[in-house]
Parts: C-alpha cells; sequence; structure tokens
C-alpha cells in the first residue's frame, strides 16, 4: 500500500538522524575525554555536550511525528487512503525532513520553526481529512 512509503521514510530519517548524533557524540567524548558515565542523563549531558542539536532533534522525532505515523497506520487499517492524503502525507515527510537538516546543521531557529509551522498545519489537515472519511463516509 503506498501509504506506507512515506512511513519508511520517516523511519529512515529518524534512523538517520540517529545515526549522526551517536557518531558526533562519540567522537565528541572521545576528543574531550569524556567518560561515558558523566553523560548518564540528559541534564549531565548538558553539562558536558556542547552540540546537541541531533539529539534534540531525535528527541523532536518522537513527537509530533507520532500522530503521523499513527494517521498513516488508520489510513491502512481503515482502506480511506486517497490521493489526497498520499499528497498529504509526503508533503509533511518532505517538511521533517527539511526541519530535520535545518536542525541538525546551521539550526536557525526562524527557519526551523517555519517549517515546523508548516509540517505541524499539514499534519492538522492529514488528521481532518481522516475525521471526515470516518465520520461523514466521504473520501477525500
Amino acid at each position: 500500500m503506498p501509504i506506507f512509503y512515506p512511513l519508511l521514510v520517516m523511519v529512515a530519517l529518524t534512523t538517520i538522524v540517529a545515526i549522526r548524533m551517536y557518531f558526533h557524540r562519540i567522537a565528541f567524548m572521545k576528543t574531550h575525554r569524556i567518560h561515558p558515565q558523566k553523560v548518564h542523563s540528559r541534564t549531565k549531558g548538558a553539562e558536558y555536550l556542547t552540540d546537541t542539536r541531533a539529539s534534540d532533534n531525535f528527541m523532536n522525532l518522537f513527537e509530533m511525528p507520532v500522530l503521523f505515523y499513527v494517521a498513516c497506520i488508520t489510513i491502512y487499517v481503515t482502506q480511506t487512503q486517497t490521493l489526497l492524503l498520499l499528497v498529504l502525507t509526503w508533503a509533511y515527510v518532505v517538511f521533517r525532513c527539511i526541519h530535520s537538516g535545518i536542525h541538525c546543521s546551521y539550526n536557525k531557529v526562524m527557519h526551523r520553526f517555519s517549517v515546523f509551522v508548516l509540517s505541524a498545519l499539514v499534519l492538522l489537515v492529514i488528521w481532518l481529512v481522516i475525521a471526515c472519511q470516518l465520520i461523514f463516509g466521504i473520501k477525500i
């Protein structure tokens, strides 16, 4: 079912950010001779790790995107996939990829925030379409 392709790309994005985070963090800790036990919690990590862009983004990928995953599964289970929903899910994934790219690189807050708002609006529309289809039985 095509609705799973954007979902799989989101999983791939999350994996890429995780790999970037781990490689960056391990390299930083080796360079600065930071023992792993010193960063045993997020609070302690903030004391020693100066660049948290990838880890911050990784955490973001388990916030709003959870609603995206549930939406894709809902679309599949209820067999309500339409071209509009497919386009919207791909738009959401594109915005999240851009958001992660900004967050993990130059991290200009207003650029990142603008893309975040666009992705949130797309996600809202996805859920409104799903709700209309399920409540009123019309395919949009």
